[in-house]
């Protein structure tokens, strides 16, 4: 097995024939931004909303700001600024080199049971996993089991996979690939030969730069993730 702006409403008032005007009152609604952690912090607040980033590999084997000779720089600190400006406390930590995916996810849920413990709506969990990392948030949907916790896999489903395994897929799914990306493609292989939640939808982008298109936080992919998780109740 191996993821995005206010509303102003200007009010005028006439009070008299000579009428006075005040300025509009401004009733913008802004996101109070989130931070970035590399594990569940120790107070855990309720109003917030917490999102698990999953990274690919290439980091695991070239650190936080590695370079592919095809993708270009993967800006890992920039995505996971950018989730966190949409309001989410996003955790994240650089996996060791030669990671086991099914071990780590085990580790990622156990981090999601002691949010639900301390009494965090599972509607305020996201689990958002980039290429190998969209590999283990597969591994922790079928693990937790949790269908009110929302979940992004982006670039996830290789395009020569052969004989995808069956697994019991749980909470509100959405997939993403780039179209032009020649590692991923569709999960609907996988999603047909597994026991899928009803809230699963797929979307095709066409930004451009192969599996590189999630290198960077573009809003052709942060946006429908950020709308995708608010649905959720964030």
């Amino acid at each position: 097995m191996r993821q995005a702006l206010g509303i102003a409403c200007a009010v005028a008032l006439a009070l008299t024939a000579c009428a006075t005007s005040e300025e509009p009152a401004d009733t913008t609604t802004a996101t109070v931004p989130g931070h970035v952690m590399n594990d569940v912090p120790d107070e855990i607040r309720p109003e917030r909303s917490y999102l698990f980033y999953l990274h690919g590999q290439i980091i695991e084997d070239q650190g936080i700001r590695p370079e592919h000779p095809e993708f270009g720089v993967y800006e890992y600190e920039a995505v996971l600024a950018a989730l966190a400006e949409e309001g989410f406390e996003v955790i994240s930590e650089p996996r060791p080199p030669r990671t086991d995916g099914e071990e780590y996810a085990r580790k990622v849920v156990k981090q999601i049971e002691g949010l639900l413990s301390a009494g965090l709506p599972a509607e305020r969990i996201s689990v958002v996993g980039f290429s190998k990392g969209g590999g283990i948030a597969v591994a922790v949907s079928s693990l937790l089991g949790n269908e009110r916790v929302s979940f992004a896999f982006l670039g996830t489903c290789a395009t020569r996979i052969q004989d995808p395994p069956r697994m019991d897929l749980k909470g509100r799914i959405l997939s993403i690939y780039e179209a032009s990306d020649p590692v991923a493609g569709s999960c609907k292989e996988l999603f047909s030969e597994s026991v899928v939640a009803p809230e699963l939808e797929e979307l095709e982008i066409r930004l451009g730069g192969g599996h590189g298109a999630f290198y960077r936080p573009a809003p052709e992919w942060i946006d429908p993730v950020v709308d995708w998780v608010r649905g959720s109740g964030s």
